[in-house]
């Protein structure tokens, strides 16, 4: 009966991962998730991976975004054509990530209409989210304790994320250079 119940149990969590209370047609995409943490336990490589594998696009929503591993990574997914956005919270501590991104094509805004836009996720191929509380930075990496998850196949709650993105994205102002040639 352990056995039965456990199974029951994964089965609310795959249903309620996936927004819905019915069976999934058996042609459905299956949920897979991933998860790290920091410090030192692969959080970023997470974040990297899952930029790495995107096809079409990346939202980004950044609070803090400092680290270069992670923008090389949003850089690359752009030379290859994938269609990469950022926007940033106003923290002076983003403008180096914020022109070395716009630099190099990658559209940028600032979003001051908020005290803190303390969002930390993205939007990746309209069906992957990114999301804990892990910033992309140094010390998030290694000197915090923090946590992210990569959701793969959950294309109705990546639309949620995406309309929370979007929303942020229009009120932000578009990335204004802080010194000659980003």
């Amino acid at each position: 009966m352990h056995g039965m119940q456990k199974k029951q149990r994964m089965k609310h969590v795959f249903f309620l991962l996936a927004g819905v209370f019915a069976p999934l047609p058996a042609h459905a995409a299956q949920i897979r998730i991933e998860d790290a943490f920091s410090p030192r336990d692969g959080a970023s490589r997470l974040v990297e991976r899952a930029v790495y594998d995107a096809r079409r696009s990346v939202l980004v929503a950044a609070y803090s975004f400092t680290s270069k591993p992670i923008a090389r990574a949003l850089v690359a997914a752009h030379d290859r054509g994938v269609d990469v956005r950022v926007v940033c919270d106003k923290n002076q501590y983003n403008r180096p990530i914020e022109n070395f991104l716009s630099a190099r094509g990658i559209p940028v805004r600032v979003s001051s209409q908020y005290n803190l836009m303390h969002d930390k996720f993205m939007v990746i191929d309209g069906a992957t989210v990114e999301l804990g509380s892990f910033n992309y930075t140094y010390s998030a990496e290694y000197d915090n304790a923090e946590n992210v998850m990569v959701v793969h196949n959950v294309s109705g709650i990546a639309a949620d994320y995406a309309r929370q993105w979007n929303d942020i994205w229009a009120g932000a102002r578009e990335l204004r250079k802080s010194f000659p040639g980003g």
